[in-house]
């Protein structure tokens, strides 16, 4: 199981820092990963980070803003996210890909937990 926490109402440009704690299963041989969806939209992809940290994947709107990170002997990941714009306002998911290496897309996942809501506001 994996649960997201961390989002809230920040104004623009604000930082926030998503965390996903895993329970049950250790995600230590998979690649996890971050996706949001906002009212109205398709989840897109934010951030995917390797097995071991040593690679991580950015989405373009997100690159150079966000900074995904995880420990293995926590079982946690977590999704910096700064200069936060309104754009960024959605659902963000944390998700368990289905190798070592993630994909972009959600059929690379297997495993998602519950969202946690993000607004920015202008």
């Amino acid at each position: 199981q994996l649960q997201a926490f961390g989002g809230g109402l920040v104004q623009a440009g604000d930082s926030l820092r998503l965390s996903c704690a895993a329970s049950g299963r250790r995600f230590s041989n998979n690649g996890m990963g971050w996706f949001r969806q906002a009212p109205g939209k398709e989840r897109e992809f934010v951030a995917a980070i390797n097995w071991n940290g040593g690679r991580t994947y950015y989405a373009d709107s997100v690159k150079g803003r966000c900074a995904i990170s995880r420990d293995n002997a926590k079982n946690t990941v977590t999704l910096q996210m700064n200069s936060l714009k309104p754009e960024d306002t959605a659902d963000y998911y944390c998700a368990g890909a289905r190798f070592a290496v993630p994909g972009n897309g959600p059929d690379d996942y297997s495993y998602w937990g519950q969202g946690t809501q993000v607004t920015v506001s202008s």
